[in-house]
């Protein structure tokens, strides 16, 4: 009996773990779930006889080695910061490791002493970053082959609310951690390429700087820049390509709205604000608007965004009772992206009956045999219910397929790795359709960076 040990039990294992368990019998699997929470890691066992949840302190190194050296290969869904501790001790006991995260710094150094070790530590092959990776590579992996050359390239992910639990001003309800759509963009300026130019886009006008697109059957999307698009020409071997672009999608309209709190200053993260704990929603508004004796918290606030109260940028801040005078923070010490988040979920949290959507969207602009042509790629996922999410599929199921076919030996390239070469992306792409991850691929005419479809 083989045994995988998977570190951390998220939202996002649901799907990872029902696929290992369904694969237990023919594969011979054996799985241990080990979390800080035994009752959070109990949940995911659902009776399967071959499935064991232990209570696993990461910080416990006795504890976390002993857990390891039982394993077979261990699958780390562990937030990123704490991937590098495991990491190290699967080098010392010699074990293969499987994350969805992004290869840090700290996991590169450690990459020639696992390719000294002849052992597979593979990264980024979650969603955003994994199935990306993979569909990007396959379609330019085959440009390639044609003899074509790559002139633009722009990805975008989105997750969000399906169209039938889609019910509010904003169209978007939180299916993934709510501090990261809070924080997004901040820390610096993205950085892209446009048309053989370097293009930066500095956070206070990042949400004003958004591209539009249209998803058969779905309707219209726009995408916002993320921060890492140059980090991808070394990735994906684009080194000499004009135009290089990777946003975030948001349903029409969400961008400008999100706008109205960087502007306030809701979003910073880098302050924490006196007795916030007992401060009302609406107190919390207050303490970013001019005193006046005279005007109203409300009144202050269209002064201050320039937004008329018939504007549906107004009814989109009223929907979420954010000038309640009796609902309090609740939070000691927080920062204002701390108590904007706490807003939020009021009212962006998933009630039992909404089902999320992962959207990716690729285009892929290139020249062959003298003509330039594009290529449109899109994938659309749905999930089933609370637990088997579409980000839960397409986060684990891509883990799962990989740490399965390295634990075969049918992935055996030793090194710290993305799963960018064609001997891995192509099997689990194949597989992960089996699943509903499915890619419509459209010729379009190459347009370049399309300017009319930029707003800002």
């Amino acid at each position: 009996m083989r045994n995988i040990l998977i570190i951390g039990c998220g939202k996002s294992s649901s799907a990872l773990i029902k696929y290992l368990q369904e694969k237990s019998e023919s594969e011979n699997l054996k799985l241990t779930i080990g979390d800080i929470s035994l009752e959070n890691a109990q949940k995911f066992v659902n009776n399967h006889p071959k499935t064991q949840a232990i209570k696993l302190d990461i910080f416990d190194k006795t504890q976390r080695q002993e857990r390891l050296q039982e394993a077979d290969i261990v699958i780390s869904m562990l937030p990123a910061r704490f991937h590098i501790e495991v990491a190290k001790d699967c080098i010392v006991f010699n074990k293969n490791l499987v994350t969805a995260s992004y290869i840090s710094k700290e996991m590169e150094a450690l990459d020639e002493q696992v390719k000294a070790n002849n052992l597979v530590f593979m990264n980024e092959i979650g969603v955003d970053p994994g199935i990306d990776h993979m569909s990007a590579m396959q379609v330019i992996d085959n440009i390639r082959a044609q003899g074509g050359k790559m002139l633009l390239f722009e990805s975008f992910t989105g997750g969000l609310v399906a169209p039938e639990s889609d019910n509010n001003l904003w169209n978007y309800k939180f299916t993934w951690n709510p501090r990261n759509v809070v924080v997004a963009g901040q820390g610096g300026a993205a950085e892209f390429i446009q048309e053989g130019q370097f293009k930066y886009i500095p956070y206070h006008r990042l949400f004003r700087r958004t591209e539009f697109m249209e998803v058969e059957g779905y309707g219209k999307f726009e995408g916002y820049a993320n921060r890492n698009s140059l980090a991808y020409q070394e990735v994906y071997g684009l080194q000499n390509i004009k135009t290089l672009y990777r946003g975030t999608l948001r349903r029409v309209g969400f961008s400008k709205a999100w706008n109205m709190f960087v502007q306030l200053g809701m979003t910073d993260d880098t302050y924490n604000m006196e007795n916030s704990e007992e401060m009302s929603y609406r107190d919390f508004v207050n303490a970013f608007l001019p005193y006046s004796p005279t005007d109203s918290v409300e009144l202050k606030t269209r002064y201050s965004l320039k937004i008329d109260q018939d504007d549906l940028m107004w009814e989109k801040l009223v929907e979420l009772d954010i000038f309640n005078r009796n609902k309090k923070i609740g939070i000691k010490n927080a920062t204002p992206a701390q108590a904007l988040q706490k807003i939020l979920e009021d009212k962006w949290t998933l009630s039992p009956d909404d089902k999320d959507m992962i959207v990716m969207y690729h285009k892929f602009g290139y020249e062959l045999n003298g003509e330039k042509k594009q290529i449109d790629s899109t994938m659309v996922l749905e999930g089933e219910n609370q637990t088997y999410t579409a980000m839960a599929k397409t986060v684990g199921l891509p883990v799962a397929i990989a740490a399965l076919k390295i634990l075969n030996r049918e992935i055996t390239t030793s090194g710290v790795l993305r799963p960018i070469d064609q001997a891995v992306y192509e099997p689990i792409l194949k597989e992960l359709e089996t699943y509903g991850v499915i890619f419509k691929e459209k010729e379009m005419k190459y347009l370049g960076y399309n300017i009319d479809n930029v707003v800002g």
